[in-house]
C-alpha cells in the first residue's frame, strides 16, 4: 500500500517515534526549525494509527521502546506492503541490527547520541532519495506514454521532448543525431507510437552490422534465384514497413551505392526487389540515426549530399550523457527499478551516496547504454539491497585525457583528497565572505543544502574567523549539537 504524501503549506511531514520524550520534543523543535511538520508519538503500538491518520512522508523511530519494538514496526510495515521511508535510531549499534533494519527496509539508522547537522542531511538525502524513486516508479508504471521511456529532466531533454511531440504526427522524415548510446532508438520508437502510423508496423533495419550486398537485400527484398543463396522470394524491410515507420539506425555505414537506392525510395517512394524490373510503391515514413556528423561526411564524399537534405527534413540531436549529468540519478534510479528481479530480495535496492558520486565523477564516454551497465553490474555485485562504491566498475577511463604537453611533473603531484580539501576551503570561504557571512545565501551560492556546508565548514575546520559574523538568526545550530538518550 503507497501512501499519498502529506505535504502542506508548513513542509513535509515527519513521524517521531520515541518513548523519551525530551527527545521528541528536541526533534520536534528541530525539525519545525527545518520547515517540517511533526507528529509525536511515544510507543510503537501507536505508530501504524499514526500513518494512517497524518500520512506522513518520513518515519524516523527508535529501536528500542515500550510494548512493540522499532524491528517490530519495521516487520508490521513489511508484512502490510507500506511504503514509507524509515530512519531508526538506536544507541545500541550493531552490525547485525544494522544489516537486519536495511533488510526490513530501513533507509538508514542514526546512532545516539546524534550529531544533529548529520541526522538533517540524512533526513534531507531520505526525502531527496524517496522523491526521486517516487517519479522513477511513477514513470516506470505507466509505459502507455512512449515518452517514458526516455529518462530525462534536464533542460537539454526537455527540448528533445518538445521536438517530438511537435513532429511525431508528421509524415516528414527525421535524422537523429547522437553519440552510441545516448537513446537514438528511443526516439525514433517514440516517434512512431506518438505518429497516426502506429497501428502500422515499426520496423528496425541496423546498417552498421550488415555487408552491402546484404543490407541491399534486407532493405528491397529479393526474388528467387537472384544469387546463390535465394532460395525464395523475400521481401525487404520497407515492404514490411509499408503504411507504418522504417527506423535506419547508423545510416552513415550505408555504401554509395546502397544510399543511391535509398535516395530514389525517398524521392519516387519506390523501389526494385534485387533480381528484379518491377517497381513496387511504398507508404513508408522514413526514421534516420547517425552517431557520425554526416554534414562532415558529405565534405569528405563518404556521404551523398543529395541523401543528407532528404533525410534531414527534421533534425534531432541526442546529448551525450556528460552534457546533462542532472539527469544521472534519475536514470540510475529507473535502473535500480529495471534490475530488482537481479536483488535476492526482489526489492529495488538503494544507492549509496559514495557510489553516486563515484557515478557523478565519472565522463560516460559509452553514455547511457554505459550507466546502465555499470548499475547492473553493481546490482548482480552487490547482492544486496545496498550498492556502495566498492560494486561500481568502470570500463573506460575515469578521466579526461591529460594533454602531454601539459602533464606534470609526478614529484608535485599532490594527493587528491588534499587538492578537493584546499578547492572546497576556498569556495566555502569565498561564499561566505560574497555573502557578508550569511551561511543560508552562501549555499545558495555554492548550489548546494545549508545542511551540508555546514557539514563541509565542520570537516575543514573553517569558522567564524573566517567570514564576517553572522546577521542570521540560527541559535538552535549554535547552542545544540548533540542529543543522546
Amino acid at each position: 500500500m503507497a501512501l499519498s504524501k502529506g505535504v502542506g503549506p508548513n513542509g513535509k511531514m515527519i513521524l517521531v517515534a520515541d518513548d523519551d520524550a525530551s527527545i521528541r520534543s528536541l526533534l520536534r523543535t528541530l525539525f519545525e526549525g527545518e520547515a517540517y511538520r511533526t507528529h509525536e508519538v511515544s510507543t510503537g503500538r501507536e505508530v501504524l494509527p499514526a500513518i494512517h491518520k497524518v500520512r506522513p512522508d518520513l518515519l524516523i523511530m527508535d529501536i528500542r521502546m515500550p510494548e512493540v519494538s522499532g524491528m517490530q514496526v519495521m516487520e508490521q510495515l513489511k508484512r502490510d506492503g507500506i511504503d514509507i521511508p524509515v530512519l531508526l535510531m538506536t544507541a545500541y549499534t550493531t552490525s547485525n541490527l544494522a544489516i537486519r533494519a536495511i533488510q526490513l527496509g530501513a533507509y538508514d539508522y542514526v546512532s545516539k547520541p546524534f550529531d544533529i547537522d548529520d541526522l538533517l542531511l540524512t533526513v534531507e538525502r531520505t526525502l531527496d532519495h524517496r522523491e526521486l524513486a517516487t517519479r522513477v516508479k511513477a514513470l516506470d508504471e505507466t509505459p502507455r506514454d512512449p515518452m517514458d521511456h526516455i529518462i530525462g529532466n534536464s533542460p537539454v531533454m526537455l527540448d528533445v521532448f518538445k521536438i517530438i511531440g511537435r513532429v511525431a504526427r508528421s509524415d516528414a522524415t527525421i535524422l537523429i543525431h547522437g553519440e552510441s548510446g545516448t537513446g537514438k532508438e528511443l526516439v525514433a520508437s517514440a516517434l512512431y507510437l506518438n505518429s497516426h502510423r502506429r497501428a502500422a508496423p515499426f520496423v528496425k533495419v541496423a546498417c552498421a552490422s550488415l555487408t552491402e550486398s546484404l543490407l541491399e537485400s534486407e532493405l528491397f527484398g529479393h526474388e528467387q534465384g537472384a544469387f546463390t543463396s535465394a532460395s525464395r522470394t523475400r521481401k525487404g524491410r520497407f515492404e514490411m514497413a509499408d503504411k507504418g515507420t522504417i527506423f535506419l539506425d547508423e545510416i552513415g555505414e550505408m555504401s554509395l551505392n546502397t544510399q543511391k537506392k535509398l535516395l530514389r525510395v525517398l524521392q519516387e517512394r519506390e523501389f526494385e526487389r534485387v533480381g528484379s524490373s518491377t517497381p513496387i510503391s511504398v507508404d513508408t515514413r522514413v526514421v534516420a540515426a547517425s552517431n557520425r556528423n554526416l554534414q562532415e561526411e558529405v565534405a569528405k564524399g563518404s556521404f551523398r549530399e543529395d541523401l543528407y537534405y532528404r533525410l534531414n527534413v527534421i533534425s534531432i540531436t541526442m546529448p551525450p550523457l556528460r552534457d546533462r549529468m542532472e539527469d544521472v540519478p534519475l536514470l540510475v534510479e529507473h535502473f535500480l527499478q529495471k534490475y530488482r528481479s537481479d536483488t535476492p530480495s526482489g526489492s529495488v535496492p538503494r544507492i549509496a551516496d559514495d557510489a553516486l558520486h563515484e557515478l557523478l565523477d565519472y565522463r560516460w564516454p559509452g553514455n547511457v547504454r554505459e550507466l546502465e551497465n555499470v548499475v547492473h553490474r553493481a546490482i548482480v555485485l552487490a547482492r544486496g539491497d545496498v550498492i556502495t562504491s566498492e560494486h561500481i566498475s568502470f570500463s573506460g577511463a575515469r578521466s579526461l585525457h591529460v594533454d602531454p604537453a601539459v602533464a606534470v611533473d609526478p614529484g608535485k603531484v599532490r594527493p587528491l583528497r588534499e587538492v578537493v580539501a584546499e578547492t572546497e576551503r576556498n569556495a566555502i570561504v569565498g561564499a561566505l565572505s560574497a555573502a557578508n557571512g550569511n551561511r543560508s545565501q552562501a549555499a545558495k551560492l555554492l548550489g548546494i543544502y545549508r545542511r551540508l556546508l555546514y557539514a563541509k565548514m565542520k570537516e575543514l575546520g573553517i569558522d567564524a574567523a573566517d567570514a564576517e559574523a553572522e546577521p542570521e538568526n540560527e541559535g538552535e545550530d549554535a547552542n545544540v549539537t548533540e542529543a543522546g538518550a
